[in-house]
């Protein structure tokens, strides 16, 4: 259910409570002043700055009243990234969870917070996180509006009303012996790993279709071409089980980076040395976030270092970036064998799905793979401001964090959506011109290249110059030129064999 709230912003009810999704306009100036058609249904609350009146009907505070302010860039919302609130979730879990087995969090509180917690791991109040993702701060506005919706959700489960925060505060209590700079990057590690997940299986169930379309066509002979010019015979199997080899290189690239990523560093607050948490928080907090997650989740060796570290992040986006080469491979190659369908390659059919032209009648694009192409160029780029923002950090903190964890997950979702699509709508539709490529493979001079030990390059040489120039076989010209028995140069020339220089199949791989 969509609807208005006290300032004309777009709402959408949550299971709980109807919140602000998204910033329209600025609630208020920043001084606590609001517009005259503003109703009384607000309450107060306060910061280091002063006072500011916030929706008495949203779950965030002023924290993030402030950030909605001062990051109006309509670029993307931390609600959009659901897996992130998900883990950070996971993270408050945990460590409440430590700070009352140690005694530092009263139980009621403690359950109370872990409840709410669990809402948010579960995928609920999404609707109560409408900060944009280019946020200055390092994450500390998503981290204030993870607090503020967890603590103003456990007193609302607690009984009492949203914003007594003299009962359950979201520093004191939800951010007890925390920092964002050891949970911000926490909850991005986890929620990387979240996303990882259904990319890597998009990624394998992509490989296992060039995997089948290679396995029926293992056994049909077409050209292969280096510098889009003819080189020797291959069969179409090849050719398509090389698209499954690069994926699935790429699936066990994604899989190797789950460990590194499940390295995390709570307990070192602010610059790694632990200033106001318990010194048995770091080891306790690990191991009740290893347990909750189901995650191979450990502590970071070195926790000054592991504050500014943003090597791990870089590897991941580095991994995407290749997939989308791969990808973009292979969306190329579909292309161009698909050109024609008279005065190109033509040596298969990508499945039509859509008029071509407005003005050529009957034409058809490859519409599919020229879409994955600019998903692709999207990775690319995505992944050079992952660079960027990761070689800018100065001292003891990076500063983009943000950015960094937007750009991956953005990746991520991009490339996941782009496999499927590509998989379905163009991949698995794809029919070979079997004879058109047998025919490529039989006519080409280059097949001259297999009489090379027999009767030297020069003697090959002379065979394919003259195929070229009279457009004959280079059978028939080699009988000519030859004292080589029909059978022999049948042999010879034959384009299956040729193919199966090393003995490969398609089937020798295919549950690798």
């Amino acid at each position: 259910m969509t609807g208005k709230s006290a300032y004309g912003m777009e709402t959408r009810t949550t299971a709980h409570q109807t919140g602000v999704t998204h910033l329209e306009s600025h609630p208020s100036s920043g001084d606590g002043t609001f517009p005259e058609d503003v109703p009384s249904a607000t309450r107060l609350e306060h910061d280091c700055l002063g006072s500011a009146r916030v929706p008495a009907d949203v779950y965030w505070g002023i924290h993030t009243h402030r950030a909605m302010s001062n990051f109006p860039l309509g670029s993307a919302h931390v609600s959009d990234h659901p897996e992130l609130i998900a883990s950070y979730a996971l993270v408050k879990h945990a460590c409440a969870s430590a700070n009352a087995d140690l005694g530092l969090l009263d139980a009621g509180t403690a359950k109370a917070i872990i409840a709410a917690c669990r809402e948010l791991e579960h995928g609920e109040l999404q609707d109560q996180f409408p900060i944009d993702v280019l946020q200055g701060g390092a994450g500390t506005s998503t981290n204030m509006n993870v607090n503020e919706v967890i603590a103003n959700r456990a007193l609302e489960l607690s009984g009492h009303e949203r914003g007594e925060y003299d009962l359950i505060h979201p520093n004191d209590d939800v951010n007890m012996s925390q920092s964002t700079n050891d949970t911000y990057p926490a909850a991005c590690r986890l929620a990387i790993v979240r996303a990882l997940s259904p990319l890597t299986t998009e990624t394998t169930e992509l490989a296992l279709s060039f995997h089948d379309l290679a396995d029926r066509h293992i056994n049909d002979v077409t050209m292969g071409r280096t510098q889009l010019q003819d080189a020797v015979p291959m069969t179409f199997g090849q050719e398509f089980h090389a698209f499954a080899s690069f994926l699935k290189s790429d699936a066990r690239a994604l899989g190797s980076m789950v460990t590194p990523l499940c390295v995390v560093n709570l307990g070192a607050t602010a610059v790694g040395t632990g200033i106001c948490a318990d010194v048995r928080f770091r080891d306790l907090a690990t191991r009740t976030l290893r347990s909750i997650s189901g995650l191979p989740v450990t502590a970071a060796w070195d926790p000054v270092a592991a504050v500014s570290d943003m090597s791990d992040f870089v590897s991941v986006s580095a991994s995407l970036r290749n997939l989308s080469l791969h990808l973009k491979k292979a969306a190329d190659d579909l292309r161009l064998l698909n050109s024609g369908p008279r005065a190109g390659l033509n040596d298969i059919d990508v499945p039509p799905r859509q008029a071509g032209s407005s003005i050529m009648p009957g034409k058809i694009n490859p519409v599919v793979p020229e879409s994955v192409d600019q998903c692709c160029f999207t990775v690319m780029g995505l992944d050079a401001t992952v660079c960027a923002a990761a070689g800018s950090g100065q001292l003891q903190l990076n500063p983009f964090e943000p950015v960094i964890m937007h750009s991956i997950l953005t990746q991520i979702r991009l490339l996941a959506n782009a496999m499927r699509m590509f998989r379905t709508l163009c991949v698995d539709g794809i029919t070979v011109n079997i004879e058109g490529g047998r025919r490529h493979a039989l006519a080409s001079p280059a097949l001259a290249t297999a009489l090379n030990p027999v009767i030297g390059y020069e003697g090959s040489l002379k065979i394919a110059q003259e195929s070229t120039e009279s457009g004959r076989p280079v059978r028939d010209v080699a009988a000519e030129l030859t004292d080589l028995p029909a059978s022999e140069l049948d042999r010879l020339l034959d384009p299956l064999t040729l193919s199966r220089k090393l003995g490969q199949t398609c089937h020798e791989h295919h549950d690798d």
